[in-house]
């Protein structure tokens, strides 16, 4: 079951604008894998969208969600 993530801004210069990743069954497992393939995303700071909801805390993950890497922005 691949996962596919959109990211977005300077996310995407370490990682490229999207990508597919497999046996990803939460957040917690795809930040650790992220940080596999993209060291630099280590020491980046963003936020995981699931499925257009920026979540807090592990999010179980299926075949079927939508789940995007943020940068920090601003609003004003």
């Amino acid at each position: 079951m691949p996962i596919n993530i959109i990211i977005f801004g300077q996310l995407a210069d370490i990682a490229g604008g999207s990508l597919a990743l497999e046996n990803i069954a939460d957040t917690n497992s795809l930040v650790k894998e992220l940080h596999i393939l993209y060291p630099a995303l280590a020491t980046a700071k963003y936020a995981i969208a699931v499925d257009k909801k920026v979540v807090n805390e592990n999010t179980r993950l299926t075949e079927n969600s939508i789940v995007a890497l943020l940068p920090p922005f601003s609003g004003g």
